[in-house]
């Protein structure tokens, strides 16, 4: 039943790109409305969350990944995810992205900290402090 989902939905691949043998603890998600499930699922909660908007084509992007699964492995009571602006153009408007990359920490539903760049010891302070 899963994999229907997964089918109908899309995303939520949890493998780093090229790495699929190896599990990654940070999300991807490809469909907005798996994205939409995921995010009400966690405003439930009290967990901090990470969102990564980033894109393909986007040097610094992809610069900052390998910190971005580290930080991920390192802070495990933290969810992290990637999305990827050119496939979701709809969630980047609603949560008005207009550089790349664009990190939004969010805790129950309510963006608390953006921090627009790939400024890794900055998001780590950040998520360090946040994530309790």
């Amino acid at each position: 039943m899963g994999g229907v989902l997964s089918t109908v939905f899309g995303g939520g691949e949890d493998a780093a790109p090229g790495t699929e043998s190896e599990p990654s603890r940070v999300l991807k998600f490809s469909s907005s409305a798996r994205w939409q499930l995921h995010f009400n699922e966690i405003k439930e909660s009290n967990k901090l969350l990470v969102v990564d908007f980033s894109a393909s084509w986007c040097g610094p992007c992809r610069m900052i990944e390998p910190a971005i699964h580290a930080m991920a492995d390192k802070f495990n009571d933290v969810d992290f995810v990637k999305l990827d602006v050119d496939e979701l153009p709809d969630v980047a408007k609603e949560f008005n992205v207009t550089a790349m990359p664009t990190f939004v920490l969010v805790k129950r539903g309510k963006e608390i900290e953006r921090i627009i760049g790939a400024k890794k010891d900055e998001l780590e302070r950040k998520v360090s402090k946040l994530r309790a």
